[in-house]
C-alpha cells in the first residue's frame, strides 16, 4: 500500500517529533554514516560535458528571455515548519519539469506538503527514518519517495506547514471538498515521478549537472548574517560549514568586478533577500555549499 510503505519506526520517534525539537533550519542528516539512496541509470553530465564551453552565467529565470522558474514559497507559514528539505526537493524537480516542457502551461508546482506527510523512508532503508516532517528531513529521502510513489501538484494538497511524517493516508495525498459534503480523498490523482536521482559535489560537477539537466539541491550552514541578508553576493567569513538548511541552486553568475556566485532559491518568502533569492560566493565552498549533500533528480517523462 502506498500509504503504509513509509512507516516510521517507533524506536526512532524521539526526539525528532518532540514539539520542543527544532531541527536547525530543517535539514536532518538521517543517513549519517550510510550511503545516500541513489538511482542512477545514465552517464553523469560532468563525464561528457566540455566545461570550457559553459557560459559565465546561467539563470533559469532568463532562458532566452523567458523565465522557467516556478513560484517562491515560504516554509514558515502558517506556522514554523522545518520543511526546507521538502521545499528544495519539490522546487528543483518542478523547475526541471518546466524546463523540459519549455514553459508549457500550466506550470507544475509539486506539493511539498505531501512530502512532509509521507516521505519518511526509502525502500532500500527498511525501518530507517529519513525525515520527520516539520521536524526535519533530507532531500535524498524526498527523491527516493518520489521515485517509488510519485507526488501530486499543489492543487491536490496545499502547503499547511504541519505534519511529522507519522500520518500518510489518501487524504494526505490528494483531496477535494464541497459544501454540505465535507472533504474526501481524490482517487487516482495525477502523480509526477522521479526517474533518476543521485549525488553531486564540487563546483565543476554542480555546474555541469545544472547546465545539462536543471537545478539541484544543496545543504548549507546558516549564520546570523545569512538570516539578515538583504542583497548582494553573500560571503561568509566565519568558516561555517554545517548541515543546517536545504536550498535549491538554479544557476550561477559573475559581477562586473569578477566575483563569482551561485543563484540560490530559498524558502523563506519573497520578502527575504533578493525577492526570496540570494547570491552566494562560488568556488570557495562558502557555507559548505560545494562539499555538503548536493542532490539531483530527473523527472519521469509522462507528458
Amino acid at each position: 500500500m502506498l500509504f503504509a510503505a513509509f512507516a516510521y519506526a517507533a524506536d526512532h520517534a524521539p526526539p525528532y517529533r518532540s514539539p520542543s525539537f527544532v531541527a536547525n533550519h530543517g535539514h536532518r542528516d538521517m543517513y549519517a554514516g550510510l550511503p545516500k539512496p541513489t538511482l542512477v541509470k545514465s552517464p553523469l553530465p560532468h563525464t561528457y560535458l566540455d566545461m570550457t564551453a559553459l557560459p559565465t552565467s546561467y539563470d533559469i529565470r532568463n532562458m532566452s528571455g523567458k523565465s522557467l522558474a516556478t513560484d517562491n514559497r515560504n516554509q514558515h507559514i502558517p506556522q514554523y515548519c522545518g520543511s526546507c528539505w521538502a521545499h528544495a526537493a519539490t522546487s528543483a524537480l518542478s523547475d526541471r519539469i518546466n524546463i523540459l516542457r519549455d514553459g508549457k502551461t500550466p506550470f507544475v508546482h509539486l506539493a511539498p506538503q505531501v512530502i512532509v506527510h509521507c516521505a519518511t523512508g526509502a525502500s532500500n532503508y527498511s525501518g530507517l527514518n529519513v525525515s520527520a516532517g516539520c521536524f526535519g528531513g533530507d532531500t535524498f529521502g524526498a527523491y527516493a519517495y518520489m521515485a517509488e510513489h510519485g507526488v501530486p501538484d499543489e492543487s491536490c494538497q496545499n502547503y499547511e506547514a504541519k505534519g511529522d511524517g507519522t500520518s500518510c493516508t489518501a487524504m494526505h495525498i490528494c483531496k477535494n471538498c464541497a459544501p454540505g459534503k465535507g472533504c474526501w480523498a481524490v482517487e487516482n490523482p495525477p502523480l509526477w515521478y522521479v526517474e533518476e536521482h543521485g549525488v553531486v559535489l564540487g563546483e565543476q560537477n554542480m555546474m555541469a549537472e545544472i547546465a545539462a539537466r536543471g537545478p539541484i539541491t544543496a545543504t548549507i550552514a546558516v549564520t546570523p548574517e545569512l538570516d539578515a541578508y538583504t542583497g548582494g553576493v553573500f560571503k561568509d567569513k566565519t568558516g561555517a560549514k554545517g548541515l543546517d538548511h536545504d536550498i535549491e541552486i538554479t544557476g550561477w553568475g559573475e559581477t562586473g568586478d569578477g566575483e563569482k556566485y551561485w543563484w540560490i532559491r530559498n524558502s523563506w518568502g519573497v520578502y527575504w533577500g533578493e525577492d526570496g533569492w540570494f547570491r552566494l560566493a562560488k568556488g570557495i565552498d562558502n557555507l559548505g555549499v560545494e562539499s555538503q549533500e548536493c542532490s539531483w533528480a530527473t523527472p519521469k517523462k509522462t507528458w
